[in-house]
């Protein structure tokens, strides 16, 4: 991991989950690291929506076989480039040769758990843009059920979860956890899925605005519906984000329960500011201030032990 990687690009495409991954215990580090890259780097193909779609999903599918295939990274046209609004996030597309060297140096395990994950992730956003390729502000399309909203989060976000779970036994082994592995995956599982949930629900009108509904309901114009649907999910996200914290509280060293509780604080943070947001607030977008996740990572320092707790 090269500082320019490690620091300045990674810092420059995430907002807090960065001040996480520095948190995380050296031995964890580099995988998570490496693997929220490439994470972001799909995520910018997905929603490069200036660019064509047939462009976007070309450049997804090279970029899952490379991945998948353990190739060169892809060299992205310049249209694509181009139609990228953030310079940090076009950046770190032209960092690919440099982050897919750092995947292939790796050791084997590792790499093979970040190419798992890759994979889910992927399938997610590829899933994304075929679901919403004629949706537009003016004619929305919503998901169909519950079961496809659930999907879509384990997809993007609670495979996450089982890979921070697995992660951990392989390089810290003993010291991540006394908790057995399948029930933490199962905690870790529901909480990154939390976590993509806490995100569609803040997100949810300027989504609209582009004609994605997350949410499942009968009529994305209807903002009664929507909004009792963004209440019921509230609880849901709750709920999740207490198994994250449930989670978190179980492992062993207090870096890696900083490191994993941090978003979940952030997460408590936003939820009170979601519950009370009319639709105006929600178009105002609800974002957590800086000083306040700063509080956040001082806040998860002090974070108990279970087990120590318990042997009290």
């Amino acid at each position: 991991m090269t500082d320019e990687l490690g620091k300045q690009v990674l810092k420059g495409v995430s907002r807090s989950f960065y001040l996480s991954l520095r948190l995380l215990p050296g031995p964890m580090r580099e995988a998570a690291s490496l693997g929220y890259l490439l994470a972001r780097t799909s995520d910018t193909l997905a929603d490069t929506v200036t660019a064509p779609l047939e462009l976007r999903v070309s450049c997804m599918d090279q970029f899952r076989r490379a991945v998948a295939e353990k190739t060169d990274a892809p060299r992205w046209p310049v249209t694509l480039l181009n139609a990228i609004p953030d310079p940090r996030e076009r950046h770190l597309l032209e960092c690919g040769g440099e982050i897919f060297q750092w995947l292939e140096n790796l050791s084997e395990p590792e790499g093979d758990l970040v190419r798992e994950v890759l994979a889910t992730i992927i399938s997610g956003q590829r899933l994304d843009m075929e679901r919403f390729s004629r949706a537009t502000g003016e004619h929305p399309v919503a998901l169909a059920d519950e079961s496809a909203l659930e999907d879509y989060t384990w997809r993007v976000a609670g495979c996450v979860g089982a890979f921070w779970t697995k992660l951990g036994f392989l390089t810290m082994g003993d010291r991540f956890s006394s908790t057995p592995a399948n029930e933490l995956l199962e905690r870790g599982i529901r909480y990154g899925k939390a976590l993509q949930l806490v995100n569609i629900l803040r997100d949810v009108t300027e989504d609209l605005s582009h004609g994605r509904c997350y949410l499942p309901v009968g009529n994305p114009f209807d903002r009664v519906e929507v909004l009792e649907a963004h209440r019921r999910w509230l609880e849901t996200a709750e709920l999740w984000i207490g198994e994250g914290e449930r989670y978190a509280e179980s492992l062993h060293l207090r870096r890696l329960r900083a490191a994993t509780i941090l978003p979940a604080l952030i997460a408590r943070k936003t939820l009170p500011a979601l519950r009370e947001a009319t639709w105006e607030a929600l178009q105002g977008r609800i974002k957590i201030p800086r000083h306040g996740i700063y509080r956040s990572v001082i806040q998860a320092f002090l974070l108990p032990h279970v087990e120590t707790d318990l042997q009290r």
